[in-house]
Formats: C-alpha cells, sequence, structure tokens
C-alpha cells in the first residue's frame, strides 16, 4: 500500500504501549505490567466539581444547546445538523422520537447481539456459528399463539423496508409486543439471501446523527410454505 514508511508501522505491541504511555507521561510497558494499572482518577476538588464546570463562568449548563455545542461525534460543520432538531426539548428530557408500534405493525424489533458474536467480526467464525445455530427470532409464546406460530417454524417479519424469514423461538422473558432477532448473522445465513438489516432504518439520529438500530416496528405473520 506504500505506507510502510508512516510512523507506527514496523513496531512491536510493546513499543506502541511505550509510546502511548510515554506521551501521557505515564512511563511504559514496563511500569505497567509491574504496577499492574494506572490510576487516572482526577483530584478530589476536579472529580467533585469544586471549582466549578467547563465554562468560562463555571456555571453547570441545564439547558443544552442542540445546535452549537462540541461533542466528540459532530461532523464537519459544512454536513449541518440531523434527525428532528427541532422536536428536541429545551431541557434534557424524554422526547418520541423511535419508531413506535402501530396497528400496521404490532411489535418491536431490537437486533441486539447474540451471546457468541460480538459483532459481524466474529459471525462467520465455525466455533460462533455452530453455538449459535441459525438466525431466529425470540417471542413470547402469546404473541405466538395469536398467530399460529410454532417453536422452531418458520416466521416471516417485515415493515416498510422490506421482508425476512426467521425461525420463532419461544422465550417468556421477553415483553409481550417485543421481538428480538439475535445478530448479526450475514445474508447469506437468511432464507432469502437477505438479513435483518433489510428492516433496520438507517436514519440518523438528531443533532449530530449516529445509529438507532433498535427503533424497529414490524409486523409478524406465518409464511407461505416452502415448494418441494
Amino acid at each position: 500500500l506504500g505506507g510502510g514508511d508512516r510512523p507506527g508501522f514496523g513496531l512491536t505491541e510493546k513499543e506502541h504501549i511505550d509510546i502511548i504511555l510515554g506521551k501521557r507521561g505515564l512511563g511504559g510497558f514496563d511500569s505497567l505490567k509491574e504496577q499492574k494499572w494506572i490510576d487516572m482518577q482526577p483530584d478530589f476538588e476536579a472529580a467533585h466539581f469544586i471549582n466549578g464546570f467547563g465554562h468560562p463562568d463555571g456555571k453547570f449548563r441545564f439547558r443544552p444547546d442542540w445546535s452549537g455545542q462540541a461533542a466528540p461525534n459532530r461532523p464537519p460543520r459544512s454536513m449541518g445538523l440531523f434527525g428532528p432538531v427541532e422536536r428536541l426539548p429545551e431541557f434534557p428530557d424524554h422526547v418520541e422520537l423511535i419508531e413506535a408500534a402501530d396497528e400496521a405493525h404490532p411489535f418491536r424489533l431490537t437486533t441486539s447481539p447474540a451471546r457468541n458474536f460480538l459483532n459481524s467480526t466474529f459471525a462467520e467464525t465455525p466455533v460462533s456459528k455452530q453455538k449459535e445455530g441459525r438466525p431466529v427470532l425470540l417471542l413470547h409464546p402469546e404473541d405466538a399463539a395469536g398467530l399460529g406460530l410454532a417453536d422452531g417454524g418458520r416466521v416471516e417479519v417485515g415493515n416498510q423496508r422490506g421482508e425476512l424469514v426467521l425461525h420463532a423461538k419461544f422465550f417468556d422473558g421477553i415483553q409481550r409486543g417485543v421481538v428480538i432477532a439475535e445478530g448479526i448473522w450475514p445474508n447469506s445465513a437468511h432464507e432469502r439471501g437477505e438479513g435483518i438489516n433489510v428492516l433496520t432504518g438507517a436514519d440518523a439520529p438528531a443533532p449530530y446523527g449516529g445509529a438507532a438500530l433498535h427503533d424497529n416496528k414490524v409486523w409478524l405473520r406465518k409464511p407461505q410454505e416452502l415448494s418441494a
């Protein structure tokens, strides 16, 4: 790639750690190995804001500046703000910005990480795939009964973005009206070759963007039987 002359390439892990700690005046790898940890707790006055907060007047701000405040995730100013900024409250509070369930989409879908998949990096490793089995949809048995779904049977899940087929897995530890598709499985692991992100939105939350992948309304139904 032509980047071998750049700082950091060709260094060992130990050398990287020495550089990182050294720039902060925190010693190096050997001292960290001996001490086991580094105490980064601020002094009492700083930790308890005895001398004020991080503003010129030292006062705490209850009213956020949604459009002008500095934030580590703020995109370049040329990109502007994202999402329905005008609906954000004057003071920090709950605001109804989620994709709420409705008559046509009575279930809330969350795409939580599977226990054996840290993220998509491990979704195709043999051991993780063996432990997880296959893509499933966790749902309450009473919700399933009302739809005529069987435990282990196929269930079609959809919304205005698309639909896919999973296998139902009954779980009475979940709230009624909520379904969980643990992942993230690759598209190829699904019956129709399309994965769970067919159902998730790409809407950027206000004010600076990010991911809102757990706000999804869906419908469930018993799919047509596969032809022989």
